[in-house]
């Protein structure tokens, strides 16, 4: 009788995960049919690649290489970003293009333009998009606020879903702003009385938000139906979408969104004590979203983009206070719950190399941007996989030439004995075609094992 899943250990989990991801299922639950048994093979050796480098193992094959595009796809098939944000064929047709021209190793699916209609319905505050306050062209653009006010620490600590329910969602949604009327539902307890909660919802103002929720629930709908079959024909393919989900470090989910960028960096000095408090009480919920995502997609890489915690934003002790431990909790309760955090270490992360370090070998992806991968190599290179870094200004504005040159000397020292993935240092736009062809070509030429 084999065991329970609450009976296997952190590293049985993962490699369940690996084995469902290596053997992928329909939308019916049956085996995926792939389209030529070399798209099996394909799709298999890929995964395995993968794995072995996340597990620092070394095969007698290649560096795993892996170009990871924000909006690059609707350019490189002379699309507008609103074009893909609205028009879901549209950004099908693109990110399969980008797949089938570059033959990577694994890719992030076509979710990143998001669906504009979407946020439309929902009327969207906390983003400017193409057509609403960004031209068709270009990309989608953070609008930092304080959608948490200061004083409102201790309703987030006391209660994050009520916080996130009737307090956040109806600053940045302006179609959900009545939800500001509803009740705390913790307080349906008992009969007596329990109608008087139900009230708001019979409200018009509550009544018009929850249409347009259902609204916009038919528009995700829609717009998944086009992502998830991305999915499943580049699978059919042999090409593995290596993300089981996302979640975010707690200084990050109250810096970004919460409380801004500003707002936060104020509370470092004014008030830390409620500033650790909060993330110690959302921690649980960041492990529960990645750990949630692997289980339902049945993948083990779940990303995590680091957004605050580069060299020269926090000061050293800053990172080891305030940014450090309640990220290595998240990283560790994924890992305990068998899945691959996968931080992208945006900006530099020079200084924080030593500290990042205190993580069990083979367990992590790190994308490195504006790090030195050779002294990345040398402190991390027995803990972690590394991915990264070519940089995009040499994507940009470089050559063919200068980018496999950079190619060979960075796989010669970050790929020397496996761990690492060649890819772009952070996610990419309009570059040029030819230099991202460069660097796939030279990934392979450069990255093989002896």
């Amino acid at each position: 009788m084999g065991k329970e899943w609450g009976e296997l250990s952190a590293d049985e989990k993962q490699e369940a995960l690996f084995q469902r991801w290596l053997a992928p299922k329909d939308p019916e639950g049956n085996d995926l049919k792939f389209q030529s048994p070399e798209a099996e093979k394909g799709y298999k050796e890929r995964i395995t690649r993968i794995k072995d480098a996340i597990q620092l193992k070394k095969r007698p094959d290649r560096v795993p290489v892996m170009p990871l595009p924000s909006m690059f796809p609707a350019y490189y098939s002379g699309m507008t970003v609103e074009e893909v944000m609205y028009d879901y064929d549209k950004c099908y047709a693109a990110w399969k293009k980008f797949v089938l021209d570059f033959d990577p190793d694994g890719h992030m699916g076509c979710a990143a333009p998001g669906p504009g209609k979407f946020y439309e319905i929902l009327d969207y505050k906390l983003y400017a998009w193409p057509g609403h306050g960004v031209a068709p062209e270009h990309p989608y653009q953070c609008l930092e606020g304080e959608y948490m006010k200061a004083d409102e620490y201790d309703a987030l600590i006391q209660d994050p879903s009520a916080f996130f329910s009737n307090v956040y969602l109806p600053r940045v949604f302006g179609a959900l702003e009545p939800f500001q009327m509803l009740p705390m539902l913790p307080g349906i307890l008992e009969m007596y009385g329990v109608a008087f909660n139900f009230i708001p919802y019979g409200l018009p103002p509550v009544q018009g938000a929850l249409n347009s929720l259902m609204e916009a629930g038919g528009e995700a709908l829609k717009w998944v139906g086009a992502v998830g079959g991305f999915d499943g024909e580049m699978a059919t393919l042999g090409y593995p979408n290596i993300l089981a989900g996302f979640t975010k470090a707690p200084f990050d989910a109250i810096a970004d969104t919460l409380r801004g960028t500003k707002g936060a960096m104020l509370d470092l000095y004014r008030q830390p004590d409620k500033l650790l408090e909060a993330m110690e009480a959302i921690t649980p919920l960041m492990i529960k979203l990645g750990v949630g995502a692997a289980m339902m997609n049945g993948k083990p890489i779940i990303f995590i983009p680091l957004h605050k915690g580069a060299d020269g934003f926090l000061s050293d002790e800053q990172f080891k206070t305030f940014y450090w431990p309640t990220l290595r909790k998240v990283m560790m309760g994924l890992i305990e719950a068998g899945c691959i955090p996968f931080p992208a270490a945006e900006g530099g992360y020079n200084d924080r190399l030593e500290v990042i370090k205190d993580l069990p070998k083979g367990k992590t992806l790190w994308m490195f941007d504006q790090t030195d991968m050779a002294n990345a190599k040398k402190i991390l290179g027995d803990t972690v996989c590394m991915l990264g870094n070519v940089p995009l200004d040499l994507l940009s504005v470089g050559t063919p030439a200068q980018v496999k040159d950079y190619v060979k000397e960075l796989t010669g020292t970050a790929g020397k004995g496996g761990g690492f993935i060649l890819s772009n240092g952070a996610f990419f736009d309009d570059i040029k075609a030819e230099n991202l062809k460069a660097m796939m070509e030279a990934g392979r030429e450069y990255g093989a094992y002896s």
